[in-house]
């Protein structure tokens, strides 16, 4: 139960309070002013008793949740001595009022519970019942004869609302999708709502098999009669499945002939409703008969079962090509190498030893970058926990040359643990911090930070179960418009004589990071440098 307010209940003017958060709370539920005055007077009758008779007693007032569709105003009222044998009139009359009364005494301490159904569960949700807490906690104390003003006018206009509660369940009837009649023992129909007459476009005045002609199905009508003489005869509910017209069509419903019980427990009428259940129906239909699309599901694992094979074989092929086009490479150079060493300057430019040899380096590079795109595989690979500090200052320490050739300033902020493979993710960072050097035209400044989130990234939804890492430069940066093609294979924006690379790296990092269920975005502007944002599973998310 989640607690609403509490009350001692010491003298009259706490009686007065009780009685008039019952009402506050009933009414905040969406519960009819009869429903209303039924709880607060068995809550009142009990407290009454409690001040009279009791002992350290408190009246405990909240909403209990017993499922989604099923929620319920509770009052509970403790107390130190045994109420109920104190006062069995309180009791009986309580009882009589509200029918939802359970008491209990044990070990020196009664409790009495009181209940009543919240007529729209749907309704009250877990942020409006916090608001009913906030409401009694701010609420402005009421004086004894303000109160007692307010219960007497709501008793003389308690007739005028039930009225007004009339009506307004007869406009609810007739404005929900639901079409119902009410009809009595012989058949004849005594209410039809809007719904229904609209449906039908003709008068239903009698609940026989010359009106249900015009409206069921032909194949319908027998056991939708006997359905009905049964649940008459048997005084029970009756629910079957028939085919209503409307216009020209035949929509399948879900019937329900239910007894309408008088207070008193007799029988005065049905009520009947029909529930539109076509679409039920069409897809309960569709999946008998879906052999077809059973045999393409089918035809589909089996294609990317196919497709798994035919990408191991590419990642083996990448693998042995780059590996064994290496070696004759490094033959090719050494070759190079030693044939220059007996030719002069001139004679090298006239051979065009040294685009031979600088087309031979960019031609290794280059292998080496496939055959690393090609290892990029974490099938058969276990992650471990990967403390990115350390990834992060041996990549600095790899990079130590090009720093201090370039005068850089790197700043890094602490760093988190993630699981991962710490090969792979040494290269991601290698690439990335690399990068923010390599495309710079004066003194590199990199910034590498944990925790910052850009404020219009639409990259991640629940950015909560990511580990945010930024690398910011200020480097040459880079249009937008080219976010669609800087982490594929190959793609360069800029002239190979300008800044190296074979446009491999960018595809290399997006490849580790979706072997670590993560992403990568970037936002840059031409001259203002650019920012990666790499976005790694916590250890606690599982995805």
């Amino acid at each position: 139960m989640k607690e609403i307010i509490k009350i001692n209940l010491d003298n009259e003017m706490d009686l007065i309070l009780a009685h008039k958060r019952c009402m506050k709370i009933a009414e905040m539920c969406g519960m009819p002013s009869s429903f209303q005055t039924r709880f607060s007077t068995a809550v009142s009758e009990v407290a009454r008793c409690a001040i009279a008779k009791g002992k350290d007693s408190l009246l405990v007032l909240g909403i209990n949740i017993v499922k989604v569709t099923k929620k319920e105003i509770v009052a509970i009222i403790i107390d130190a001595e045994d109420l109920k044998t104190c006062s069995p009139e309180a009791f009986n009359y309580a009882s009589k009022i509200s029918g939802q009364i359970e008491y209990k005494y044990f070990k020196n301490q009664s409790t009495t519970r009181i209940s009543q159904p919240v007529l729209s569960p749907g309704l009250l949700s877990e942020a409006k019942i916090k608001g009913f807490i906030d409401y009694f906690k701010f609420e402005p104390p009421l004086s004894p004869y303000d109160e007692i003003r307010k219960k007497n006018i709501e008793l003389i206009a308690l007739s005028e609302k039930l009225t007004e509660s009339e009506n307004k369940y007869k406009q609810l009837a007739n404005t929900i999708p639901v079409l119902i009649c009410v009809m009595n023992e012989r058949s004849n129909v005594l209410l039809v709502n809007e719904s229904l007459e609209h449906y039908l476009e003709l008068p239903l005045l009698i609940f026989d098999r010359k009106s249900l002609n015009n409206f069921v199905h032909p194949d319908d009508i027998d056991g939708l009669l006997e359905g009905w003489n049964r649940a008459k005869k048997n005084r029970i509910d009756y629910i079957g499945e028939a085919r209503i017209k409307n216009k020209s069509n035949y929509i399948w419903h879900l019937v329900s002939i239910t007894p309408n019980k008088t207070e008193d427990g007799s029988f005065n009428s049905w009520l009947v409703y029909f529930v539109d259940i076509n679409a039920q129906k069409m897809i309960v239909e569709t999946l008998k008969d879906n052999t077809e699309l059973k045999a393409i599901q089918r035809e589909l694992e089996g294609a990317n079962s196919k497709l798994r094979f035919k990408n191991k074989e590419l990642e083996q092929f990448a693998y042995i090509a780059s590996h064994d086009l290496q070696e004759p490479l490094r033959k090719i150079m050494i070759m190079l190498s030693r044939a220059g060493e007996h030719l002069s300057e001139d004679e090298k430019k006239k051979y065009y030893f040294d685009r031979i040899t600088l087309a031979a380096g960019r031609l290794s590079n280059l292998i080496t970058d496939v055959l690393n795109y090609s290892r990029i595989e974490n099938k058969e690979q276990y992650f471990a926990e990967v403390d990115l500090n350390e990834v992060i200052s041996e990549v600095l320490n790899d990079l130590s040359l090009v720093i201090e050739e370039k005068n850089a300033v790197i700043n890094v902020s602490l760093m988190p643990k993630v699981l991962g493979l710490d090969t792979q993710l040494r290269q991601l960072f290698y690439n990335l911090i690399n990068n923010a050097l390599k495309f710079n035209a004066g003194q590199p400044i990199v910034k590498v930070s944990f925790g910052d989130v850009p404020a219009d990234d639409n990259l991640v939804t629940a950015v909560e179960n990511y580990e945010v890492i930024s690398i910011a430069d200020n480097g040459i940066g880079m249009d937008n418009k080219y976010s669609d093609r800087i982490f594929d294979m190959f793609q360069r924006l800029h002239e190979r004589d300008q800044y190296g690379g074979n446009g491999i790296g960018l595809a290399l990092c997006r490849r580790i990071i979706e072997n670590h269920n993560g992403m990568i975005n970037f936002s840059s502007k031409p001259g203002e440098g650019t920012i990666f944002w790499i976005y790694l599973p916590k250890k606690n998310f599982k995805v």
